[in-house]
């Protein structure tokens, strides 16, 4: 199953300082934010369902499975990336937990199409930063 009943899934955003400025939207960042998520995917921190990273902000769903904390994971995820790429991350960042798989297919498709609404592609499957 996409989204496993048993963890918390939770819809995440996460933005760069300034808004408008494309700081993740391109290969090397790209290649360098999947690196990091899938080394901490198998260290067992987290699991991301889905990740979108749009120029100034990533939108993602995530789980946390064990005992690691979102909060923290997060932090010392966006520690790392800005000291090792030039990406200013934004204090903090947003999320919402998802009760159900309804609210989660929800968020998917809110996520998926958030390069077409901002006029980036003509269909969500031309945006390359996702995952």
């Amino acid at each position: 199953m996409w989204i496993d009943p048993t963890q918390e899934a939770f819809f995440i955003t996460i933005n760069c300082v300034p808004r408008g400025t494309n700081q993740l939207a391109y290969n090397p960042i790209w290649k360098a934010i999947l690196e990091t998520i899938e080394f901490r995917e198998q260290r067992g921190e987290w699991k991301w369902r889905l990740l979108l990273a749009m120029p100034d902000h990533l939108h993602g769903i995530v789980t946390f499975p064990n005992s690691f904390h979102m909060k923290t994971s997060v932090a010392a995820w966006k520690r790392w990336l800005a000291k090792t790429q030039p990406i200013h991350w934004q204090r903090d960042f947003f999320d919402h937990r998802l009760r159900d798989l309804d609210s989660a297919i929800e968020k998917a498709n809110y996520i998926r199409l958030n390069p077409v609404r901002a006029g980036l592609v003509a269909q969500p499957e031309d945006w390359p930063y996702v995952r």
